[in-house]
């Protein structure tokens, strides 16, 4: 290890060590981990989050709009389980929370239809079936050769895909906000459902060196391009609820996701508070985006 790597070692070591005082011993549990403070006398060990490495990018999706839709309270009519959504925005670098900075979170209903997009149905796949299946299937071998091209080709975009231009002027389930001081933003919205293709998940976007206006958010660029994600178990319980339960769409699990890079709260894992006998009274979902100020990052080029 040359000079200049004991320096900028021992600079990160700085900034992720607390003093021990009064008898309580404060110990790192490395980058992206907790601080474990654990009193002499044999007190309970609280956890406080410190600074995360640098919070997965992932694409931008099909259906963002910027809509200047400056609210926290993003639910509208939309049906579903309570939702409180809060994030902490900081430099991954220096650990500092970034105030000021405009985050943007969109997301599909309970039955998986984005807003600006329903003639899109269940996430680009039209809407998800609601009978039996057909029973009248051919059993005839084909007698004839195709010769033209199909026209019925699906024109959904796939998972992931390029944007699509807004097919209606909805907006629930979309908004911008301020974060605060401390890095910190909340929205209420309600639990996302699913739709063919995805896990379940709620997008977002962080804007810095922008300008507050009374007309909205002017200027800047887009520092993170992200989403946030849901454990197996809140999913599973949410799929009893109504409307949840009406949603017949196939299902991708968390594991089997081409997006979520299944590391945890880097890669956009929430942390999910709720009643586990009864989803239904709500849920709580926070997490802390480590994120470069200096660089842009607007989902379109990944």
């Amino acid at each position: 290890m040359t000079g200049n790597q004991e320096t900028e070692e021992t600079g990160r070591l700085r900034r992720r060590t607390v003093l021990a005082a009064g008898g309580v011993t404060v110990t790192a549990v490395g980058v992206g981990g907790v601080f474990a403070v654990n009193a002499a006398a044999g007190e309970e060990t609280a956890e406080t989050e410190v600074c995360y490495r640098l919070t997965s990018e992932t694409v931008e999706g099909p259906y963002y709009i910027d809509a200047d839709k400056l609210r926290r309270n993003v639910t509208e009519d939309r049906e579903g389980i309570p939702l409180l959504l809060d994030i902490r925005v900081i430099d991954s670098e220096t650990c500092r929370p970034i105030r000021d900075a405009a985050v943007d979170i969109w997301h599909c209903d309970a039955v998986g239809v984005y807003s600006g997009y329903e003639a899109q149905g269940n996430g680009g796949g039209g809407p998800a079936p609601t009978g039996p299946p057909p029973t009248d299937t051919p059993t005839a071998t084909p007698t004839e050769t195709p010769t033209a091209a199909p026209t019925d080709v699906p024109t959904g975009p796939p998972p992931g895909g390029g944007h699509q231009e807004p097919t209606d002027d909805t907006r629930y389930l979309r908004g911008t906000w301020r974060t605060d001081q401390h890095g910190h933003v909340v929205f209420r919205t309600v639990f996302p459902g699913w739709y063919r293709g995805r896990c379940v998940h709620v997008h977002t976007k962080v804007h810095v060196d922008g300008e507050w206006t009374d007309a909205g958010y002017e200027g800047g660029h887009t520092c993170h391009t992200g989403q946030f994600f849901f454990d197996e178990e809140s999913v599973l319980a949410s799929a009893e609820q109504e409307p949840y339960v009406s949603n017949e769409a196939e299902r991708t699990t968390l594991t089997e996701d081409t997006i979520y890079d299944q590391s945890g709260v880097t890669g956009g894992l929430l942390r999910l508070r709720y009643r586990k006998d009864d989803i239904g009274k709500g849920v709580r979902g926070s997490i802390t985006v480590g994120v470069d100020p200096d660089t842009t990052n607007d989902g379109t080029s990944i």
